[in-house]
């Protein structure tokens, strides 16, 4: 298994690009918790194995987070984020529910309503976000809303972008209830079929996406802003991939609708800059 440094930056994300600027002890604990996300994913997306293989593997990661934790697992990626965890005094309860949220994503492969994928959203996205302040070192308690909220906002727009790659993998994360309103079916859309009824849909959860960046905006107080600029630097981002996605219509199966790395390594060193200099 690779080093948390090489995982990282052989994901070459918006994640890395993100928190490249940030000193190196908080750098390295940044590393450790996206080493750690990475490979809880990874279980989940691995191959052609079984359900109940993904299953035994993640029960053996969540015991082996809590050997890391009271003294040492076989892996040294968990080892690492024990340290980091002691290290800033992060929560141990985001970690556990980023767990649950790939055990939620091989339950069930369909949302029947949007209260369903936001729990979902949560458990995956959100848990990253309650994580990762602490090592920011955040002030207010109403940082913890911003993380929350921003998680969201990633979440839906990484769905809307990867709906095609998802399909062709036999899961539609788009709720059941919002297909039917506008009129689309799942035959459809594992048929690539792309019609005005599908813009429709997308254009819909588009406008909850950009409702999650908004009331992460109105939680986050100034005090914080400086401290969070990875998280702000991700946020534009995918503010940037979502304004992308709309701009082309939302036809994600004609073409890949990405942010380049030249545009990540722009808007990540741009916000770095900005809160260097204004605060």
């Amino acid at each position: 298994m690779n080093s948390s440094k090489e995982i990282a930056k052989k994901s070459k994300s918006s994640f890395y690009y993100a928190f490249s600027l940030l000193p190196p002890a908080q750098r390295e604990a940044m590393n450790n918790v996206y080493a750690f996300c990475r490979t809880t994913d990874d279980i989940i997306d691995s191959g052609n194995e079984t359900d109940d293989l993904k299953y035994e593997k993640l029960r053996k990661w969540r015991k082996e987070l809590e050997k890391a934790l009271v003294g040492k697992s076989e892996y040294q990626i968990l080892n690492k984020l024990a340290k980091s965890i002691k290290q800033f005094n992060i929560p141990l309860e985001p970690f556990y529910d980023l767990i649950a949220g790939m055990e939620m994503d091989l339950q069930q492969n369909r949302f029947l309503n949007f209260e369903d994928l936001r729990k979902y959203c949560y458990h995956v996205a959100s848990t990253v976000g309650l994580m990762c302040i602490p090592i920011f070192g955040y002030k207010k308690e109403s940082t913890k809303d911003y993380a929350v909220y921003l998680g969201m906002a990633l979440q839906m727009t990484n769905i809307l972008r990867d709906v095609k790659v998802d399909a062709d993998r036999g899961r539609i994360y788009l709720p059941k209830e919002d297909l039917e309103r506008f009129n689309y079916t799942e035959e459809e859309l594992f048929n690539h079929v792309y019609n005005s009824n599908f813009v429709s849909l997308m254009r819909f959860e588009a406008k909850r996406a950009e409702e999650f960046f908004r009331l992460a905006d109105e939680s986050l107080d100034v005090a914080d802003k400086p401290a969070l600029f990875p998280a702000r630097a991700m946020q534009h981002i995918y503010y940037k991939l979502l304004k992308k996605l709309e701009a082309q219509n939302f036809n994600v199966f004609e073409k890949e609708i990405k942010v380049s790395k030249f545009d990540k390594v722009f808007i990540a060193l741009g916000v770095w800059l900005k809160y260097r200099l204004v605060y």
